[in-house]
């Protein structure tokens, strides 16, 4: 089954994490998991997806307008129907991290999505909305802390994934 993890990045903090939780998805057996930046997307294999995850760093506390335009114009990647989540980057605890979350989760419903994180009911960690990771631009020793937690909600997405539609 193929599950993509969509991404914008701008220092590297971003893409770094997609790639975490493309492994963690990777981990489940006939998983078959992509981190595919926006600027390369990779469509085919976007709409082969039965799980389609997208990250991006948060400006302003919300989304940046690449993302906008992405979830603007989701039509012919046929996002309708798929299992989606949502994880992002920045800077500061308060950046907005959890409020880009909501946006992208929200355009994922909208456009037909179901959206899951796995919540409490995997236990801990608890992972409610989707993973923040919080680093300075660039920072990738600071992201260490959070790899585990982005790993084991690719894993959890990929199980789920597995679970409705394999």
């Amino acid at each position: 089954m193929k599950l993509s993890v969509i991404y914008y990045s701008v220092t590297g903090n971003t893409q770094h994490m997609a790639e975490i939780i493309a492994q963690g998805m990777n981990l489940v057996e006939g998983a078959e998991a992509k981190a595919i930046s926006i600027e390369a997307m990779d469509e085919d294999f976007i709409r082969e997806s039965q799980c389609v995850v997208i990250g991006c760093p948060t400006y302003a506390a919300g989304m940046p307008g690449q993302f906008h335009a992405l979830l603007g114009n989701t039509g012919k990647l046929a996002m309708a129907g798929k299992l989606g989540g949502a994880f992002s980057t920045a800077q500061h605890i308060h950046g907005g991290g959890e409020l880009a979350i909501q946006n992208i989760l929200t355009n994922l419903m909208v456009k037909g999505m179901v959206v899951y994180s796995s919540g409490m009911a995997c236990g801990k960690p608890i992972i409610h909305l989707g993973p923040v990771a919080i680093a300075t631009a660039g920072n990738e020793e600071m992201l260490k802390p959070y790899e585990e937690l982005f790993r084991i909600y690719g894993q959890r997405m990929a199980e789920k994934a597995m679970e409705l539609f394999g």
